[in-house]
């Protein structure tokens, strides 16, 4: 059983071996409000409202240690998605309607039924179980995480994708819409189905969350960061990239490779055997 000092120093082991730009970040869901620990910021209490994809970039960029429920949360859609609040699926639906991110209800219909049916039926039904989430930087979390949520750039995130599927027993499976990224792919999913997840920054996270345009980011179930590390930089072996990144440079190669490279070649050949002439 890992405690709480294992995972922090995990956090601190691949902040540094991937030299990545922000903190890892530790994400744990509550049933209770009791469950928040002192010294953890919650917008409401100081007559705020954040976005979770907000409260993870201050986790990852600053440090803090923050505490949301539907409350702290002026993303209305991401409390009722993540089943904070008691609300109909169709009120759901209809709101989204409304945001115009998708041609009309029939689509927005397909959207839910598609994100019912990847994490699973059962597994959505449990969400409604909890009502807000903690966020840390890793390296100094307060509780143990149940997600732990990594941005970094493209190569940072292969080497990590390299480690969970070393064996090919942990690969990450992904459903992409370009919405609610962060928090329910970086935290929320990989929770609750047990399975990696690609996150490529959507609208919010953009409009909200000052991600940059070069950030992409895994989620993991935190059971698996142990995983990841014992498999750091092994995929391939001595031809392993590393980091920083060793680029493999191809080698043997001649104007052949290419028509217009050959063509130039005869060409500058015929005039140099001219010149002699």
């Amino acid at each position: 059983m890992k405690n709480l000092e294992d995972y922090r120093e995990a956090g601190r082991e691949l902040y540094h071996s991937l030299h990545l730009s922000t903190y890892p970040v530790s994400i744990t869901y509550i049933k209770d409000i009791s469950e928040i620990p002192e010294k953890t910021i919650r917008p409401s209490d100081q007559g705020q409202q954040w976005s979770l994809c907000q409260a993870i970039t201050y986790a990852r960029r600053w440090g803090w240690n923050v505490a949301m429920t539907a409350e702290d949360n002026f993303c209305v859609p991401s409390s009722a998605s993540h089943r904070w609040v008691d609300l109909p699926v169709e009120d759901l639906i209809e709101s989204q309607v409304r945001q115009g991110w998708h041609k009309d209800l029939e689509a927005e219909k397909r959207r839910s039924e598609a994100f019912i049916s990847f994490v699973g039926r059962e597994n959505f039904e449990r969400m409604t179980g909890y009502r807000g989430f903690i966020c840390s930087p890793l390296p100094e979390c307060v509780v143990i995480p149940d997600s732990v949520l990594v941005y970094g750039n493209g190569a940072q995130l292969t080497h990590i994708i390299h480690s969970v599927s070393y064996e090919m027993k942990h690969f990450p499976r992904s459903f992409f819409e370009g919405f609610g990224e962060t928090c329910m792919k970086g935290g929320l999913i990989p929770f609750i189905t047990q399975i990696p997840q690609i996150v490529i920054p959507g609208m919010g996270d953009r409009a909200f969350a000052g991600i940059s345009e070069n950030e992409m980011a895994i989620g993991l179930p935190a059971s698996l960061l142990f995983y990841v590390m014992e498999n750091m930089f092994k995929a391939g072996g001595i031809m392993n990239m590393g980091f920083p990144i060793k680029n493999l440079l191809p080698m043997n190669l001649t104007e052949k490779i290419t028509p217009g490279f050959t063509f130039l070649r005869k060409r500058i050949d015929a005039y140099r055997e001219k010149k002699k002439g």
